[in-house]
């Protein structure tokens, strides 16, 4: 499903990502992790042409991103739930969810409106409340909602769970436990390692913009060196 080979990625004169290498197959669960400031969030703009690489592949079901615009490695199917999650303030929760909807690809089973609801049933009853009016949680799930509604064939999740509640982390975590496997990928940036390898099969570990580890859940978890040295847990 998604390759990256090499990749490299610049701020100016500041190089943050220093040959990047990761690879996970169509409908695996794959972990991106580290301490802050590391290269995720690069490594995740890089893929999604937020910022553009300054070499190496990003191999998205074989084709090359690298080079192409942001918009149109949205459009081959990749949904991007961003660090901050950037719904739109003044749009109804509704109003966010059908948006930017879209089943171009023809996806068998698409997304719905009614499908998000019964994925997180907390947001039907507040369907009508302005974004701005949504706490963090129902803002989070709304955001992972909106990228489901694109029928991505990869979801990306920067920061899945930060900065909320434990009950509401759970609920994301047994969402995206139950939306796992088919044809649709997950990648996963986040902090809580216990959840994490629950529903990872494939984690990788960055350090100073450079892959320092990778391999199963098994095998972190089973691991307490790497853990206390790279993510300090």
């Amino acid at each position: 499903m998604l390759t990256v080979s090499g990749l490299t990625t610049h701020y100016g004169s500041s190089q943050a990502l220093f040959g990047v290498d990761l690879e996970f197959g169509t409908g695996e669960v794959a972990t991106l992790l580290g301490r802050n400031g590391m290269g995720k969030t690069t490594t995740i703009h890089s893929i999604m042409g937020i910022v553009k690489p300054g070499g190496g592949s990003i191999l998205f079901d074989g084709r090359e991103l690298v080079g192409q615009k942001a918009f149109r490695i949205a459009n081959l199917g990749i949904g991007l739930v961003p660090e901050g999650r950037q719904i739109f303030p003044n749009l109804s929760l509704w109003e966010n969810l059908v948006a930017t909807a879209s089943n171009h690809l023809g996806v068998a089973n698409p997304w719905t409106v009614e499908r998000v609801f019964e994925l997180f049933p907390e947001l039907a009853a507040r369907r009508s409340s302005m974004g701005n009016l949504l706490s963090g949680g129902e803002q989070q799930m709304l955001a992972i909602g909106r990228a489901l509604m694109t029928n991505p064939k990869l979801l990306i999740l920067d920061e899945a769970t930060e900065g909320l509640a434990p009950l509401i982390r759970r609920k994301i975590w047994n969402a995206l436990e139950q939306i796992k496997g088919g044809d649709m990928s997950i990648l996963v940036v986040d902090k809580n390692l216990s959840d994490l390898l629950r529903i990872a099969d494939r984690n990788f570990i960055i350090e100073r913009g450079r892959i320092a580890w990778s391999g199963t859940s098994q095998a972190l978890a089973d691991d307490r060196d790497t853990q206390q040295r790279y993510l300090g847990v």
